[in-house]
């Protein structure tokens, strides 16, 4: 190997390292696809390909990689993902009983299905009437620290 060689194969090696580094803080599966075809050009510098042929390969495979490889990975790891509702998405829809009664002027309390206590008010737009302790109630959304619910229908027999 002559000495452009050895340049041109420690320039590879440098871009893998660096791209890989670059994914390991990213987490995207973009730098990984990259320093993938850059270690195409190096093996195609090792064998004796001139600089830009390697760079070719290079490019190509990472072309390759991003545009077949990288969405089957993505999907891949999306499939065993949570698919409930967490933190404060997953509170709405949630049942509760009213804990501290509500008045005209100021929200009351609720106690959740999960054993959470939050302060609430009655929705709104629902034509209800404050509810009294221990009614059953329904998480409509979240308003910065109080929960908008309304009044739990009973099923009809």
């Amino acid at each position: 190997m002559t000495i452009t060689e050895w340049v041109q194969a420690l320039v590879w090696i440098a871009l893998v390292l660096v791209l890989g580094v670059v994914e390991v803080f990213t987490l995207d599966f973009i730098f990984i696809m990259l320093a993938a075809g850059a270690a195409g050009g190096l093996i195609a510098a090792l064998i004796g390909a001139p600089w830009w042929l390697s760079a070719i390969i290079a490019a190509v495979l990472a072309l390759v990689l991003l545009g077949l490889v990288r969405p089957r990975v993505l999907q891949a790891l999306g499939r065993n993902a949570d698919p409930h509702r967490t933190g404060v998405e997953g509170l709405v829809g949630m049942p509760g009983t009213v804990a501290v009664a509500f008045t005209s002027s100021a929200p009351g309390q609720v106690r959740l299905a999960n054993g959470e206590t939050w302060s609430a008010r009655i929705d709104a737009a629902a034509p209800e009437r404050a509810p009294a302790l221990g009614t059953h109630v329904v998480v409509e959304s979240i308003e910065g620290s109080t929960a908008v619910v309304r009044i739990q229908q009973k099923a009809a027999p």
